[in-house]
């Protein structure tokens, strides 16, 4: 016998749906901002923080991959744009036929430090001056309650590994 559906009560419901709305809203101002002023989506962002901050600003394609939670075909498609801009390069990995690492060219690292104050003042201007002291302590203990729970899931499923889910969490603004 299946167990009886747990509805949402309306206060759980309206919790819900405005959680949904603010967080796709709040992706879709930050990605409009972003294309506007530095003429690149979040994911071609994000991969060029993540080559920025790492050793030799070049990370393994299958890492990064996963740390930005892109299929490898998709991360593929980005970094091929993203050769053509010049802003960054593969190259192999020695010893690995079938391995690729992503190298952060200076290029790149310019377009990135170009971007980035402007990226910044986005997430400013669109979440944290919304929020007061109290309320980013609210959402930051909400978050972590949620990471806390999600965050095993997926590397349960393989989709993050532990060390690269630490790392994205780490370095991508």
């Amino acid at each position: 016998m299946t167990a009886a559906p747990r509805w949402l009560d309306e206060a759980e419901r309206n919790t819900w749906l405005s959680w949904v709305f603010a967080s796709r809203l709040l992706w879709e101002e930050l990605e409009r901002d972003l294309q506007r002023d530095a003429h690149m989506p979040y994911g071609y962002y994000e991969i060029l923080v993540m080559l920025s901050e790492s050793p030799g600003r070049a990370r393994r394609m299958s890492d990064l991959a996963v740390a930005t939670q892109s299929s490898r075909s998709r991360l593929s498609h980005a970094v091929a744009r993203l050769e053509q801009s010049g802003w960054v390069r593969r190259e192999g990995v020695q010893g690995d036929r079938r391995g690729a690492v992503a190298v952060l060219t200076d290029e790149g690292f310019a377009a990135l430090a170009a971007a980035a104050p402007g990226h910044v003042e986005s997430v400013r201007t669109h979440l944290f001056d919304l929020l007061s002291p109290e309320q980013l302590a609210a959402l930051d203990g909400i978050n972590t309650t949620l990471l806390e729970h999600l965050e095993p899931l997926a590397g349960s499923r393989g989709d993050l590994r532990p060390e690269l889910l630490a790392d994205a969490r780490t370095r991508t603004t």
